[in-house]
């Protein structure tokens, strides 16, 4: 692949879109980690949001932020998977 493709493919300049992965996995990691969370108990936290939403009305927001920021555990892998099956193929 010449480089305007891969860097089309990967979203922009690849070194640059790795670093950003990176920083993002360390930064959603340490949250993780803070707030006790593993990848078996997304079920549980899912539950506990709800439950936060319900009984802490608008200071939930603060909740749903964290829960964002645990979404990107999920969302990076995800994005690697369909940048490799929408990638276009050679000719």
């Amino acid at each position: 692949m010449s480089e305007n493709q891969v860097a089309r493919w990967v979203g922009g300049s690849p070194m640059g879109v790795l670093v950003r992965l990176i920083l993002v996995s360390i930064l959603v990691g340490v949250i993780l980690s803070a707030l006790g969370l593993d990848p078996f108990d997304i079920i549980h936290s899912i539950e506990r949001l709800i439950r936060s939403i319900w009984n802490m009305g608008f200071d939930a927001i603060r909740w749903l932020w964290r829960y964002f920021l645990l979404g990107a555990v999920i969302v990076i892998p995800i994005w690697f998977i369909m940048r490799m099956v929408n990638a276009p193929r050679g000719r």
